[in-house]
């Protein structure tokens, strides 16, 4: 007899489902010994600090298939021949808890809306990363059914407008909410901002300004409610340090696996883009004269590890990611920004979908980035052939790269948009593992052979089958 995944267990790491040490974020439990009895803000709380973990450190494989990063030492994931991970530790942990944050704050209307926001977000990861995945069954049933991606994306979109559809500032608070203390305008327009650049994720499939995509994006545009349009509506999280620090702190926390890769710094050098300033840091360690300076020494791309190694022992200032002030204890983390949404907004006008208007939305969200980072972009940066905007078939790809620029180094994102786009032209690892390619997809994880005959469905839709050079279904 098959053993059968129960989805609801422990989980550990980044996406663990307990309420630890919260202290200096958030409420404790009511019992600081125990965990099985957590209170509902901690519940919440403790989702989103560690929400910072799906735009950085808690997958880096995609980061490194999109190009953002580099690895120094240990390079199997660089080559492609990294054992691929479960996706059932994002069910049974920040899921989960939002399930019971939901009981537990059973009757506060906003409370609910904001949990099952995070929840579509979350769900928008994982399917992004793995293709078909368990969906309309999740966390209800021990052994979910796959649902197929475009299931999943359309179930995603409609619940994320039923729910912005439900916050309302008559409808008591959001217990637990770091980050924006309840303030449920500006939920609303987060919700409204993931609806737009999930749809837009969808573009492959329904590229008409009439079908299904544009459709969805123009109502989330349209909303009365308004979307992210300044930094100070940002999703931000502000980190107290200690048991809660930024996650990019603790990537250099003694070691130093991950760098900023050569090709990211060759994009940034061949714009002239100053945002390179803090996208990559000289060093990691905070004691040294030069802790604070930036770097535009890329780490070379997919090499086998001796030749990495000797790169890092010839090249000490090699660029780390992240500025070392953008990756302290306490550095604040963007989940979601201004400057990535007008440049959603941008591609749609772009693609016929909406009124916008083109050329203010561009170089508004362009502008906006810029801010984000602390930097300025210079007049002379718009008007370089590899910016400016030309009225033709090249628009769209000026407008992915900066879009691919913006979401550095959220690496969902990224390889994102380059699976969508083909946006940065990127090769191949170099000393990649024989005949493979650049990875499209994450395979699915053998357990789930083993546990979910629902997995057999699923890889039956995938053409070519179970491997990491399949395409998903928004990528074909």
């Amino acid at each position: 007899m098959k053993k059968r995944l129960i989805y609801i267990l422990i989980a550990t790491g980044l996406l663990a489902s307990s309420c630890d040490a919260l202290s200096d974020f958030g409420d404790m439990n009511d019992n600081p010994n125990a965990t099985t009895n957590p209170a509902a803000s901690a519940l919440l709380t403790n989702v989103l600090a560690g929400f910072g973990g799906y735009t950085s450190t808690g997958q880096y494989a995609p980061a490194l298939y999109s190009q953002y990063l580099s690895e120094t030492q240990y390079t199997d994931a660089s080559l492609y021949a990294l054992a691929q991970p479960a996706f059932t530790g994002y069910y049974s942990g920040h899921l989960t808890d939002l399930v019971d944050y939901k009981k537990r704050t059973e009757g506060s209307v906003n409370a609910s809306a904001v949990a099952t926001i995070l929840q579509q977000y979350i769900f928008g990861y994982v399917t992004d990363l793995w293709g078909d995945v368990p969906y309309s069954e999740a966390l209800q049933q021990v052994v979910p059914k796959y649902d197929t991606q475009e299931e999943i994306y359309k179930g995603i979109l409609a619940k994320l407008t039923e729910a912005e559809g439900q916050l309302s500032s008559a409808a008591g608070g959001v217990p637990g909410d770091i980050i924006f203390n309840g303030d449920v305008a500006k939920w609303k327009k987060f919700a409204n901002s993931i609806r737009m650049i999930y749809s837009l994720q969808l573009s492959k499939r329904y590229p008409g300004a009439s079908e299904y995509a544009a459709t969805e994006f123009k109502a989330a545009l349209a909303d009365s409610d308004g979307s992210i349009a300044t930094n100070e509506d940002n999703f931000v999280i502000n980190y107290p340090g200690g048991n809660f620090k930024n996650p990019w702190r603790n990537t250099y926390d003694g070691r130093k696996d991950y760098a900023e890769s050569k090709t990211m710094t060759d994009i940034m050098a061949s714009l002239a883009d100053n945002r390179q300033n803090a996208f990559g840091g000289a060093n990691d360690d905070f004691n040294a004269a030069n802790a604070l300076l930036t770097s535009n020494k890329g780490f070379p791309y997919g090499l086998r590890r001796a030749n990495a190694e000797a790169f890092a022992t010839a090249n000490t200032d090699f660029a780390r990611v992240l500025r070392g002030d953008f990756r302290t204890e306490t550095s604040p983390l963007v989940v979601m920004s201004a400057g990535q949404v007008l440049l959603a907004r941008a591609e749609a006008a772009k693609r016929g979908w909406t009124s916008d208007v083109l050329a203010n939305v561009y170089r508004t969200g362009i502008e906006l980035s810029f801010k984000q980072w602390g930097q300025t972009a210079a007049a002379t940066y718009f008007a370089q052939n590899g910016v400016v905007l030309a009225g033709d078939d090249s628009d769209l790809t000026k407008i992915a790269l900066q879009r691919y620029i913006a979401h550095y180094p959220d690496g969902r994102m990224g390889w994102n948009i380059w699976r969508k786009s083909g946006v940065p032209t990127l090769v191949p690892a170099p000393d990649a593992v024989a005949g493979s390619t650049i990875p499209r997809r994450y395979q699915y994880s053998p357990n789930e052979y083993t546990t979910n005959e629902s997995v057999n469905e699923a890889v039956a839709r995938l053409e070519g089958g179970d491997k990491m050079s399949s395409r998903i279904w928004w990528d074909k």
